[in-house]
């Protein structure tokens, strides 16, 4: 019986290394879950951040977009009223020259970004806006004057021609240039550069 003691004691030594590598695994494991875990937790907040960001930079672009389109719309009413208001202060002072009263006739005063006067020989661009003084340019470049619509003046002009209301404000005031003689605008509804005389209120050319 004393000869099997050795035996027994060494196969009891390898059990218990065994048993504390095992040991020293599970912990060394357990560590490694724990940290994993909070790698993972630490990317699942930061992945949430960016979407919560994302969707409030979403929301920003929105609310900008409909304020500058709500901007344009209330550029484009202003504009059409002073215009409103020369035309029919044009039409008085015809309607007073007519009837032979010798009255000096009012001076209107060309204002930039107010009135679009009739284009007439001599008459400066530095009477326009900024803005009409811009589109003039964008249609004296295009290679032999070739015609541009509405959307091709917005690009031209670095406008988000995916707007509509944006594309109807250059519409508007490319329209409104025609009418007054500064650009020609196609039968196809697109403009291009040149320039003729209109008929003023009275009938007669504006020259």
């Amino acid at each position: 019986m004393s000869a099997e003691f050795p035996l027994f004691r060494r196969g009891f030594g390898r059990g218990e290394g065994e048993s504390r590598r095992s040991s020293r695994l599970i912990v060394e494991g357990c560590a490694v879950a724990s940290v994993l875990g909070l790698l993972e937790a630490r990317e699942r907040a930061a992945r949430e951040r960016v979407e919560d960001l994302r969707e409030a930079a979403a929301r920003a672009a929105a609310a900008l977009e409909a304020a500058e389109v709500e901007w344009d719309r209330r550029v484009i009413a202003r504009e059409e009223l002073v215009d409103a208001l020369a035309e029919s202060a044009e039409e008085a002072t015809a309607a007073v020259e007519t009837e032979g009263e010798d009255l000096p006739a009012p001076v209107l005063a060309s204002v930039p970004g107010a009135v679009v006067p009739p284009w007439r020989e001599g008459l400066s661009v530095a009477v326009l806006s900024l803005d009409n003084q811009r589109i003039l340019n964008v249609l004296q470049d295009r290679p032999g004057h070739e015609p541009v619509r509405a959307k091709g003046i917005a690009a031209a002009l670095g406008i988000d021609n995916a707007v509509a209301a944006k594309v109807e404000g250059v519409r508007s005031k490319a329209k409104r240039l025609g009418e007054r003689g500064w650009l020609l605008q196609e039968a196809s509804g697109a403009f291009s550069a040149g320039r003729r005389l209109v008929a003023g209120p009275g009938g007669g050319s504006s020259a």
